[in-house]
């Protein structure tokens, strides 16, 4: 907020897009996790099936429910428990609409370095995301 108390449009774009990012992740949390614990979606992995991959160590735990790494549970959001997934998915990737909606209001205004900071963002995220940097597999 500004001196006068006006909102700068940056500002209220960006929140207004998280606003609704994180609205919208919320939702699907809370629909998955009712369709697994109502047994409506069944799991991917059977609840009964658990306590005996509890303590095993990832990669074991992967290859035993049929989990790929990576993006591998995409294919699987169909199974209840992989459907929270997708709602932790969107909340962690909220910011990513939110850069994209600001960089042209900072272009417009001649804000050159903050949209190429906005651009640089989005592409440290995606590529981080991506898995291409991954380590140790």
């Amino acid at each position: 907020m500004s001196r006068t108390g006006a909102v700068d449009p940056v500002q209220a774009r960006y929140a207004s897009w998280l606003e609704w990012g994180t609205r919208a992740g919320f939702l699907l949390l809370v629909a998955g996790f009712a369709a697994y614990t109502t047994g409506f979606v069944p799991a991917h992995v059977p609840v009964d099936r658990l306590p005996s991959l509890w303590g095993l160590p990832a990669t074991e735990f992967l290859a035993q429910t049929g989990i790929g790494i990576g993006w591998g549970w995409l294919g699987l959001v169909r199974g209840g428990d992989m459907m929270n997934l997708v709602g932790i998915a969107l909340l962690a990737s909220c910011s990513l609409p939110c850069l994209a909606a600001v960089a042209p209001l900072f272009h417009a205004r001649g804000d050159r370095i903050h949209a190429w900071i906005c651009a640089l963002e989005i592409a440290v995220i995606l590529l981080a995301a991506s898995g291409l940097l991954a380590i140790g597999h």
